[in-house]
């Protein structure tokens, strides 16, 4: 398996679940634009053509004849700074682009005009790709960007394009009512988890319940019945604890036995790799159920306020989203 960079654990700005989607497209004459934007790495099913060549699950132009090179525009669902991207070839084998590159624009807040000429600003410079393969490129710009263009040279399928950052916090809103403190709308993050094997933490904090497994934290197994899987996650509002929600829908064969919650005030992120750093029960060690939604009060034991929370499972599984609301 690839080693992947860190940049993978921070909010990822392209996804369709954020709202992300591609806008237009030189040609996806064999597989459309659309699935740059999907969950996952892409399937391949063996047999499966349509009337146009086999059906790939990803975004893939026809042999192009001419001078040029195609080309995709794609709106982030979350636009923010970019840390890092992942041009992912999965199985693309003998049809993938041979050389890539990124371009951005930021529109502020405006629906980006296609009939007219835009400045855009290389991202990323002419790189080499392989066939059937996840290529991480580290963005140095620390601009904010709304949109990109992913060039081919000259042409060919790409399966994903995973753009990974910082969106900037989220309106402020009325103080007086609870709102949920670690929401990613209101600048939350999960900063790292000693797992994430079949699902990203980021996928904790999103809007809404989770569509399926995949939108979701889930750890691989582990057959050490003392095992404790954990992630901490930043919170973006401070205030006090009044309730708090932890949901498991669609896990119903690998949730978590039971579950508890810590928190602490630290300063700077660095600190929470400080060993000794005292941690405080948030909630209790407590029982769940498959595919439900479970609230907590009564059962809060200190209600902060918490600059990190520390959500603990044992021994392992999955959850699909966090909701800690406070005031």
């Amino acid at each position: 398996m690839i080693n992947e960079p860190s940049f993978v654990k921070l909010e990822e700005l392209s996804s369709e679940e954020n709202g992300g989607k591609a806008l237009a497209c030189s040609d996806d004459f064999f597989a459309s634009m659309d699935n740059l934007c999907k969950p996952g790495r892409g399937i391949f099913i063996d047999d499966k053509y349509t009337d146009r060549g086999k059906w790939m699950d990803g975004w893939e132009s026809r042999r192009k004849r001419g001078p040029g090179n195609d080309w995709c525009i794609v709106q982030l669902g979350l636009p923010g700074v970019i840390s890092g991207v992942d041009i992912d070839t999965n199985y693309f084998m003998g049809n993938h682009p041979p050389h890539a590159s990124l371009e951005g624009i930021n529109t502020k807040g405006e629906e980006l005009n296609l009939e007219t000429e835009q400045q855009w600003t290389e991202l990323l410079e002419k790189v080499p790709l392989e066939p059937g393969s996840q290529h991480f490129f580290e963005i140095p710009d620390n601009g904010t960007w709304s949109h990109l263009r992913l060039n081919i040279y000259p042409d060919g399928g790409v399966a994903r394009l995973k753009v990974y950052g910082d969106a900037p916090p989220s309106l402020k809103r009325n103080e007086d009512e609870l709102i949920d403190l670690i929401a990613h709308e209101n600048d939350g993050a999960s900063v790292s988890c000693n797992d994430m094997f079949f699902s990203h933490m980021q996928n904790l904090l999103k809007p809404g319940r989770g569509f399926d497994m995949s939108d979701g934290w889930e750890t691989k197994r582990n057959r050490n019945p003392e095992n404790v899987d954990w992630v901490i996650i930043k919170a973006g509002k401070s205030g006090v604890i009044k309730k708090i929600n932890v949901d498991t829908k669609h896990f119903k064969g690998n949730y978590p036995d039971q579950f508890s919650i810590e928190g602490c005030s630290v300063k700077d992120d660095k600190e929470l790799d400080n060993k000794e750093l005292e941690w405080t029960d948030v909630l209790p060690k407590s029982k769940l159920t498959a595919d439900a939604e479970h609230f907590f009060e009564n059962e809060i034991m200190h209600a902060g306020p918490f600059t990190h929370f520390r959500l603990n499972i044992y021994p392992d599984g999955g959850i699909s989203r966090l909701r800690i609301f406070g005031e």
